[in-house]
């Protein structure tokens, strides 16, 4: 029997809560397989243990997380500790640790969940955005000069290499190649004169390798525009680090909600440990109350298993949860109901047989 040892780093907020029933999930699926099953192994790192301990996580954390398969992640911030600490000594720490150059989110409304968009059908919204997750506008170049003087000045580098480019517009155009779509480049060069320009010119240098997929090429305000008007335009996105953090986010509100957003920190050569996480937040307002909404880790936790190949299982955690929202019966309050975070999680389980 396969053992996949995974490292889970609930976090804060509602983390634990979704966190716990993902793990559910996961253990009820690989008993009804029997083939594999999985070891957690849970690490206390967030805001709570920087409070107590000055640091996100342990000064050797990222060599203990180097031994796992993977890293399931619940959610990091609460108020207290400045967004960009909690963001970059962990989070980012981790993604640019384990090269995990492609972050994944799936954009697509699933039956049964709520849409803001008037007459939007489920195949309307089905994309798939690939993020490249490790350098551009968040690779932490830049310099703070004079500070809190007059002549104070903030720079702030967007870090953009051939080889980081190419390497996620490669996965990209073979998703879209695979899944037999199209594929949508989205930039801002005509006023980033040098990154955007040069992510531009890659894109086109790295499709002459792929003749038989179709292509487009949008500026990111028009891109959002077209998002919300017309969604169906889009198959396979890729986009830069800023752009897709932003663009993903609008994804998820189309899309169901950011109780049903999940998404994949993916080191493809699998050198590293890849990290799954839903991606709504730590929502401390209701944290503690057992009203979060757990559809994300599910869905993050079909998106682990698919990386593990096990295709056939993430399919039908996707099925189970289209069942759930179809039904109605048992929804958080996110999402009109009035059901408790454990009775979804065990609805979910209860249509995986």
């Amino acid at each position: 029997m396969k053992t996949y040892k995974i490292a889970v780093i609930a976090g804060d907020g509602i983390g634990p809560e979704v966190i716990a029933q993902g793990i559910k999930l996961l253990e009820h699926i690989s008993a009804l397989d029997g083939s594999f099953k999985f070891e957690f192994t849970h690490f206390p790192w967030g805001c709570n243990y920087y409070l107590e301990h000055g640091k996100m996580m342990d000064e050797d954390g990222i060599e203990k997380l180097s031994h796992f398969d993977a890293i399931y992640l619940g959610a990091v911030g609460m108020p207290g500790v400045p967004d960009h600490i909690s963001l970059r000594d962990l989070l980012l720490n981790i993604r640019h640790s384990f090269d995990q150059y492609v972050n994944l989110r799936p954009v697509k409304l699933l039956k049964g969940a709520p849409c803001p968009l008037k007459d939007a059908k489920p195949e309307d919204i089905d994309m798939i955005f690939v993020r490249e997750n490790t350098e551009g506008e968040y690779s932490g170049s830049g310099a703070w000069l004079y500070e809190d003087q007059p002549n104070e000045v903030v720079i702030q580098n967007g870090v953009f290499s051939r080889n980081g480019c190419e390497r996620v517009m490669r996965y990209a155009y073979d998703l879209a190649r695979e899944h037999k779509t199209s594929l949508t480049s989205i930039s801002k060069g005509n006023a980033l004169n040098y990154s955007m320009v040069f992510w531009d010119k890659m894109f086109k240098e790295v499709g002459k390798d792929y003749p038989d997929v179709e292509t487009h090429s949008y500026l990111v305000d028009a891109a959002s525009m077209y998002m919300v008007k017309d969604p169906a335009r889009y198959g396979v996105v890729v986009t830069s680090n800023l752009f897709g953090d932003i663009l993903t986010d609008l994804g998820a509100a189309i899309a169901g909600g950011m109780g049903l957003a999940a998404g994949a920190n993916i080191n493809p050569e699998r050198k590293y440990p890849s990290m799954f996480e839903p991606i709504h937040g730590s929502a401390p307002d209701i944290a503690g109350k057992g009203i979060a909404n757990p559809l994300a880790s599910h869905w993050s936790a079909a998106q682990m298993l698919e990386f593990f190949g096990y295709n056939n299982w993430s399919d039908k955690i996707i099925a189970a949860i289209e069942a759930v929202l179809t039904e109605g019966t048992h929804l958080t309050p996110d999402l009109g109901g009035g059901a408790s975070t454990d009775e979804v999680g065990q609805a979910v389980i209860d249509k995986i047989i």
